[in-house]
């Protein structure tokens, strides 16, 4: 396959990296059915720029936990994972399943992927409590579902940028924003950011509200201890947790304190997975779930990781 960047790892080695990944993201959580019924666009569809940002696994790997931890800043949203999971005991279940929700919502048959949308509002209704500072919350507050919405978008895209493809078009990105609000405003969000200049007017306005105190710092802790059920697990994990925190905006950075030789640490990872990227890419390509998609809508995988300029020419 044609797939972006030059593999530096041996097919040997990649065969095995897709065997690790999946044992660490799909245990115990079989895919639904992404073959049919056939020509199942699902919600979106293979002509989205959501297709192809999320198609890119190690950028998906990296933005969903530079994710986590901007979202982590937002001590309402937070207190809703802190005080209704058991992410701090089970990390690996509750990053499978974020991951299950987005691979179903984009890719699954539309039937599905409404079902994943049901599911989460049912669990959210569930979800509600007092904050340690006194003040309620709510899973179906449309603020906190607007902000965990626009810290996953952000380091998604940013995630694609810094791993795939950097030259991603402006128009593409606000693109992608409009098309990913819809899964935002299905699950209650409101006033939802749909370019780049809203997202970063947004992240103007919450800025104000976001705080890195003990809870926060626990869960950046719980995710640079998280044990991995592969060969050399600290190494995988700072690899992608450094690359993602590098995806941060100076701003999270800066309320996050995040110290010099730590920032420093963060950039080495992002090179290096930048190094690795295109055989993470080929590793988990084919019989992956967008591949399955792909297959289900007779749409070229490989045009996935392509983009046409104005001229017609592929990037």
């Amino acid at each position: 396959m044609r797939l972006p960047g030059f593999k530096v790892l041996p097919a040997l080695v990649r065969d095995r990296l897709r065997g690790w990944v999946i044992d660490v993201l799909s245990r115990d959580a079989p895919a639904p059915d992404y073959d049919a019924p056939l020509g199942d666009p699902g919600l979106f569809g293979p002509d989205t720029v959501t297709w192809k940002v999320h198609a890119d696994f190690p950028g998906m790997m990296a933005g969903g936990l530079g994710a986590l931890m901007l979202q982590s800043l937002h001590p309402l949203a937070l207190a809703g994972v802190w005080d209704h999971s058991d992410f701090r005991n089970d990390t690996l279940a509750r990053l499978r399943g974020t991951i299950a929700f987005v691979a179903r919502t984009t890719y699954a048959p539309e039937a599905v992927a409404e079902q994943a949308i049901e599911r989460v509002r049912a669990i959210h209704r569930e979800v509600h409590g007092t904050a340690p500072d006194g003040r309620p919350y709510s899973a179906e507050d449309p603020r906190l579902l607007t902000w965990v919405h626009s810290a996953q978008a952000w380091c998604y895209l940013r995630g694609y940028q810094a791993y795939c493809y950097r030259g991603v078009p402006r128009t593409m990105q606000d693109r992608y924003l409009r098309e990913t609000a819809r899964v935002a405003e299905a699950l209650g969000a409101r006033d939802v950011p749909k370019s780049i200049a809203e997202l970063e007017d947004y992240f103007r306005e919450v800025r104000q509200e976001l705080v890195y105190d003990d809870r926060t710092r626990q869960v950046v802790a719980v995710l640079n201890a998280i044990r991995l059920p592969i060969p050399l697990s600290g190494l995988g994990r700072g690899l992608f947790l450094g690359a993602g925190a590098a995806l941060l905006p100076e701003w999270a950075l800066t309320v996050m304190g995040r110290p010099l030789p730590m920032r420093l640490r963060d950039r080495a990872a992002a090179r290096s997975l930048k190094l690795i990227a295109p055989s993470i890419r080929d590793a988990m390509a084919e019989g992956g779930l967008a591949w399955r998609a792909c297959l289900r809508t007779g749409f070229d995988y490989e045009a996935l990781f392509s983009w046409t300029d104005p001229n017609n020419r592929r990037a």
